[in-house]
């Protein structure tokens, strides 16, 4: 192997290796073309921004759909060693599916994506681009077109984040997208700790401390029926809700403390009144007192539950105190270009 393929010629940094990570529930009529399409990438190539990268395996997670992608997931795999099987015991769902796909993985950065011909290969090099020059261990793709579903799906998809928005603490989850490039140590960090049922780019903006866009064009999906029904969409949704933070929780806290007030407020002005004459109805003021100190009472107890539920959901969830990493300058993010370097010095 040649000093340029292997990255070691004086002066310019070593080739990214990228692993290519694609989860298989019906991918039957879209894979072989899929791959067609990446194994261009196999060979080093050169970034628009001349980044050096090679698309080192293409690691196909099944997921036990119910078309034939295992057989074609077996023939691929004979024809190229770059394809690695991963296959999982049963289904487990997509992000599931990424996440074993991406612990599997050995490259630099990995690159994930769906089977279903709507994200182009192509993207590849300009999202490394991006991620090189800001630095971002996460580049999402950002779509410049709609979404190729119906009108009603994308103003639904639109809605939900919204509403995961707000609930989430203002974190802006419109960036999330199944594709999208990641530092390989951070993806299979994540893999290792996320807990079940967690939201993959949840966890991703856990131990992240830049996320960058690159804008990519849809395509339109391939000749397969989607894989997604209304009923998984909205537990897609809702793992998404409890996944994205504790703020839900909070606010029955923040309730219950703020009833717990009001219950004994009111109980106050009850004993004033019935004192000073104002309020006469005979036994009317120990009812009140009573139900205003029990209800403050109860709501203010769920508040405290709902704190130790918090504490215990994020445990739950996986989410780490902390996530030790290389030194950035010796990682992917470290191999600038002699002129970025430069720059950078000056």
């Amino acid at each position: 192997m040649s000093n340029a393929q292997t990255g070691t010629d004086a002066g310019s940094p070593p080739v990214h290796t990228v692993s290519v990570v694609v989860p298989v529930y019906q991918g039957e009529r879209t894979l072989a073309s899929l791959l067609a399409e990446i194994e261009p990438y196999c060979t080093e190539q050169v970034t628009e921004a001349g980044h050096r990268y090679v698309v080192t395996e293409i690691l196909l997670a099944y997921d036990n759909g119910p078309d034939g992608s295992a057989a074609v997931i077996r023939d691929l795999a004979e024809k190229s060693d770059k394809v690695r099987p991963v296959w999982l015991s049963r289904n487990f769902g997509q992000h599931a599916a990424t996440l074993a796909g991406m612990a599997s993985s050995g490259g630099d950065w990995i690159v994930t994506m769906d089977e279903d011909g709507q994200h182009d290969p192509a993207y590849i090099p300009a999202m490394l681009d991006v991620a090189m020059r800001e630095r971002a261990g996460v580049v999402y793709a950002k779509p410049v077109n709609a979404a190729p579903h119906g009108l009603l799906r994308n103003l639904a998809s639109k809605g939900a984040k919204r509403v995961v928005d707000v609930l989430g603490g203002g974190q802006d989850i419109s960036t999330f997208q199944s594709y999208r490039l990641v530092l390989g140590e951070m993806g299979r960090s994540v893999a290792a700790y996320a807990g079940a049922g967690v939201y993959l780019d949840v966890a991703l903006s856990w131990v992240n401390g830049r996320i960058a866009q690159c804008p990519i064009e849809l395509r339109q999906e391939g000749d397969r029926p989607s894989g997604y029904s209304t009923r998984t969409l909205l537990s897609h949704f809702w793992r998404l809700v409890l996944t994205s933070g504790t703020r839900g929780l909070r606010a029955v806290a923040l309730l219950g403390a703020l009833f717990g007030v009001l219950g004994l407020a009111f109980a106050v002005y009850a004993v004033v009144g019935s004192i000073v004459g104002g309020i006469s109805a005979p036994g009317w003021t120990s009812t009140v007192v009573l139900i205003s100190l029990g209800t403050g009472a109860i709501l203010f107890s769920l508040g405290v539950i709902a704190e130790y539920l918090g504490s215990v959901v994020g445990m739950a969830m996986g989410r780490p105190l902390y996530l030790i990493s290389h030194d950035p300058n010796e990682g992917p993010l470290g191999r600038q270009l002699p002129a970025d370097a430069a720059a950078r010095e000056s």
